[in-house]
């Protein structure tokens, strides 16, 4: 059985938890532009593939001529920009370009011809913001499915499900987790990477004492990890690939699962609809197999 087979037969069972999640559980502190009032699961959590083409929240990107997308321009294969050409390229700006393909009534190669997408690199500190205030319309960037982000946003079936890695420099013997007393862990702004890690640690007893970083961006971190500065680089392991190099290696420990989701505005029903749609059609006809497959996504 394929990932994204599995994927979609766990899709309800997702909605499910999170469901129950937010009724039993108070949401932790993950970021506070990432906190709001409580609200159902139902209003954000998007299973409808149900919308109408003259509603006017597509209408108005439909007129625009171009759907704004927020997208990473630092995570290979999933979004990254090419220095040579200045083009974004990765899955997640396939997956934009098969969207815009539905809008405008035409192939997603058209969609790229004509440029019908237009890509904003965001971060995982700004990505809700432009979303909030209308200069993005969706936001395809590794954008994590969790209870407090679900009260801001609307979110499509995941098509990618990922877990939290931890990567360290060879030199430095590391070989788990339990060898992380003392370290000091370079993270993203924004991003749940550190209740993450701080979860797994309670839950398996390890009895180490860590140090959080946050940085802007990937490299930032990466770079911080080759000078000496942090001693472990963590995000999603898919994202770790895109870093790893002959000096350091990705440890064992795998943990927090981590379901990707194109995020819209609560207010934008029909469209959101019409995001899923597309990303159900890819996941039914084997098109997001195919770009995983494309791009060397494990």
């Amino acid at each position: 059985m394929s990932r994204t087979t599995k994927m979609n037969r766990l899709t309800m069972v997702l909605v499910a938890s999170i469901f129950a999640t937010m009724l039993f559980t108070a949401c932790n502190d993950e970021k506070k532009s990432e906190t709001a009032a409580t609200t159902t699961v139902e209003r954000t959590t998007t299973t409808s593939t149900e919308y109408n083409m003259d509603a006017s929240d597509i209408q108005k990107i439909v007129n625009a001529g171009v759907l704004n997308v927020g997208c990473k321009a630092d995570v290979p294969k999933f979004g990254s920009q090419n220095t040579a050409t200045g083009e974004f390229e990765g899955m997640e700006i396939d997956i934009a370009y098969n969207v815009a393909a539905k809008l405008f009534g035409v192939s997603p190669e058209e969609a790229k011809e004509k440029g019908l997408v237009n890509f904003t690199a965001v971060t995982a500190a700004t990505r809700g913001e432009l979303l909030n205030n209308g200069s993005i319309d969706m936001v395809a960037a590794t954008f994590t499915i969790k209870p407090a982000r679900l009260e801001n946003w609307n979110f499509s079936t995941p098509y990618f499900t990922d877990h939290v890695g931890l990567m360290v420099k060879t030199s430095e013997g590391f070989k788990s987790a339990a060898d992380l007393d003392g370290a000091i862990i370079g993270i993203a702004d924004g991003a749940t990477t550190g209740d993450a890690i701080a979860d797994y640690l309670k839950e398996n007893n390890i009895d180490a004492k860590v140090t959080f970083h946050s940085f802007a961006t990937y490299p930032d971190i990466s770079a911080a990890l080759s000078s000496g500065n942090v001693d472990v680089f963590s995000v999603d392991r898919s994202i770790l690939a895109g870093y790893n190099d002959d000096t350091t290696e990705i440890l064992p420990d795998s943990f927090g699962p981590q379901d990707y989701g194109i995020a819209t505005r609560l207010t934008d029903t029909d469209f959101t609809n019409l995001v899923n749609a597309t990303v159900v059609e890819m996941l039914d006809n084997g098109s997001i197999d195919k770009l995983l497959t494309q791009y060397g996504i494990e």
